[in-house]
């Protein structure tokens, strides 16, 4: 599907006392009551480049109905400067049509390179010498469909990664990571602990939908990355002849459990490369999660 591609004034373009008139995504839309009585709507506008506040002062209740808080929204009205901060007094704005538009002009995107990391990714990979579980990657990897997913998907909603592009860093980050440890540690299966940290996320390429928001896909909101993950490697290893049984369950046992062992039989882990995906995966996630959000209180 071909994407909208004229030029769209951006978020961090906008200047007090300038015109408005373009497509933005409304990530907040709340009705309420000015002193004086009347109503207005408080929204925030949004793309890759930043958020800007708005307000709809007049016709407040019958531009509400025009659009919802996720959509992306045509909106028209004048830039003005507000205790020292920029905001869009709104004159119309209604629902716009999304077809053909790019996720990536409106959701934020990763700051790093992601050709550079797909070479990693393969990198990667070619450190796997097992057979079976090479197939499995090759088979993954030399997916277009699913290659794409993990170049333009986040990992999160609002945590770690929560950008397009992020599904892909935090990938080759746990891999890395899984491959140090394995030269710290030879006796681990490194073979299985690289393909695991290489597909543990790979349930996300379906946990979401991308638009105006990130949002979860029907999928993603009623079995989760973890089941959709395991359901993906249970499909691609049906489908290679002879992929052996105990090699599938050991990297089930990898990718079900690298939030915790809670979701496991008996709640403990199995192997030892269960245990060091957990904690690869956490450590990324958290160091990632500081350096973006700060540190927890």
């Amino acid at each position: 599907m071909a994407t909208v591609s004229s030029h769209r004034t951006t978020v961090a373009e906008l200047r007090a006392s300038s015109e408005v008139d373009g497509v933005f995504a409304c990530s907040r839309k709340d009705r309420l009551t000015a002193r004086s009585g009347s109503t207005y709507l408080a929204l925030e506008l949004r793309d890759r480049t930043g958020a800007i506040p708005a307000r709809a002062f007049r016709n407040a209740d019958f531009l509400a109905g025009l659009f919802d808080r996720g959509d992306l929204v045509h909106v028209s009205g004048r830039v003005e400067r507000f205790r020292d901060e920029l905001q869009v007094d709104v004159a119309h704005i209604r629902r716009a049509d999304d077809e053909g538009r790019d996720p990536a002009d409106f959701l934020p995107v990763a700051f790093r390179d992601v050709d550079e990391l797909d070479g990693f990714l393969e990198h990667l990979a070619r450190e796997v010498y097992d057979r079976d579980l090479r197939r499995l990657l090759d088979a993954f990897l030399g997916d277009r469909e699913f290659r794409a997913a993990l170049r333009g998907t986040p990992c999160t909603r609002g945590g770690h990664h929560a950008y397009l592009g992020g599904l892909l860093e935090h990938t080759v980050a746990v891999a890395t990571l899984a491959l140090e440890t394995c030269t710290l540690h030879p006796r681990l299966n490194s073979d299985l602990l690289i393909t695991a940290a290489i597909l543990h996320d790979a349930g996300k390429t379906r946990e979401f939908e991308l638009g105006a928001a990130i949002e979860l896909s029907q999928e993603g909101a009623l079995l989760g990355h973890l089941t959709l993950g395991q359901q993906l490697i249970a499909d691609r290893t049906a489908r290679l002849e002879g992929f052996p049984k105990d090699k599938l369950l050991a990297l089930s046992h990898c990718v079900l459990g690298h939030h915790g062992p809670d979701v496991l039989p008996g709640r403990r882990f199995r192997s030892p490369e269960a245990l060091a995906l957990y904690r690869l995966n956490a450590v990324d996630a958290a160091v990632k999660g500081a350096l973006e959000h700060g540190l927890p209180g």
